[in-house]
């Protein structure tokens, strides 16, 4: 099928552009001897797990135990919850999921310990040390209490620290002071752990947008990037990624047209309704069509000014859309198209699509 068959609107990735981010992505922790556990949050699908263990990560990373479910697909040799888990029917399901494969949780209370611990539920362990985002997790200074807590319960093995690093955008300005931050509220988490002679085997960080300077943070040895499989139009506003790099579009048709702009047949139901990190008036890039400005949408409708733009196309013509954040996109699509050189390859259903228990 060629990508023009495609009923809109269509996600579609290039796949020359996804292999080859994946493949840097595992060459990088490679090189730098890091740990390589992707968050499948962005493509949600087992096959493109298994191709990411494939290319040597060490394990997949989800966020709640339903994806946990789907993820298995993906025969992973480890899977990290990179969530507190909490409830029973929540508990109930990481017990069978621990059944099939080495499952890991990463917790920031003694409440959600003692809950998985009395549940009886064998699984690693994972303390969040919160550096700075101020989302999850525990000060600095109160992450020895809580693993000498974690320690002495039954059925959990402490495994080490996670940590996520939201906050920073990039490596200039402010967010060079707060990266200098981090390593330093890192490294005396370190030493004070170490006095207590608690040496984590695993440290557990990284972001898509910090993911090349990982390396450069002294004392983490594992990175669990997500957007980097497709990348989007943030990551590439941030610097993170080339342009290039952002395999991950949405086909769109022009349904309506006026003058000064044109409604397109994708509207909330179809994107993500984040703003760029980095500030922006659009939902996404008109790819092709300077100047124009994707601004509004309702459920079903996009609304795009036309006004700086020559050769807006027609009514019925299409256009493809860089979708501001792409985690978000995928959750709303059923399915997602696998394109080579204008050739539909692969169609992969989203397996861990609406998984939010």
């Amino acid at each position: 099928m060629h990508i023009s068959e495609l009923e809109t609107p269509a996600l579609v990735v290039d796949l020359d552009i996804m292999e080859r981010n994946l493949s840097r992505v595992a060459e990088y922790a490679r090189a730098h001897h890091l740990r390589l556990r992707p968050h499948t949050k962005t493509h949600k699908i087992p096959a493109l797990g298994k191709r990411q263990l494939a290319l040597g990560a060490v394990g997949l990373t989800v966020a709640k135990t339903t994806e946990a479910e789907v993820m298995l697909d993906a025969a992973p040799a480890d899977l990290l919850v990179a969530y507190p888990v909490l409830g029973p029917q929540k508990l109930e399901r990481l017990r069978q999921v621990a059944k099939r494969t080495q499952v890991t949780v990463a917790l920031d209370s003694l409440d959600a310990a003692r809950a998985l611990s009395s549940a009886g539920v064998d699984v690693r362990v994972l303390v969040e040390v919160d550096l700075g985002l101020g989302r999850t997790g525990v000060a600095p200074a109160d992450v020895a209490a809580l693993v000498q807590e974690v320690v002495g319960l039954p059925h959990l093995d402490w495994d080490g620290l996670m940590f996520y690093p939201g906050h920073i955008k990039g490596m200039s300005g402010e967010d060079e002071a707060r990266v200098a931050k981090l390593r330093r509220d890192l490294h005396d988490v370190l030493l004070t752990l170490t006095a207590l002679r608690l040496v984590p085997r695993v440290v557990s960080g990284g972001s898509t947008p910090l993911l090349f300077h990982s390396h450069t943070i002294e004392g983490m040895n594992e990175i669990r990037p997500g957007t980097y499989v497709f990348n989007d139009l943030n990551t590439a506003s941030m610097g993170a990624c080339g342009f290039q790099d952002c395999a991950a579009t949405i086909i769109t048709t022009v349904v309506s047209r006026r003058e000064g702009h044109m409604i397109i047949d994708g509207g909330s139901k179809t994107f993500s309704s984040d703003r760029l990190a980095t500030g922006g008036a659009g939902f996404g890039q008109i790819v092709g069509l300077p100047g124009a400005l994707f601004h509004k949408m309702n459920e079903e409708h996009g609304y795009v000014d036309i006004r700086e733009c020559t050769n807006a196309p027609a009514v019925g013509e299409r256009v493809q859309v860089l979708p501001n954040h792409i985690c978000v996109a995928v959750n709303l699509h059923e399915r997602i198209y696998g394109v080579r050189q204008g050739t539909v390859e692969e169609t992969w259903t989203v397996a861990g699509r609406g998984k939010l228990q």
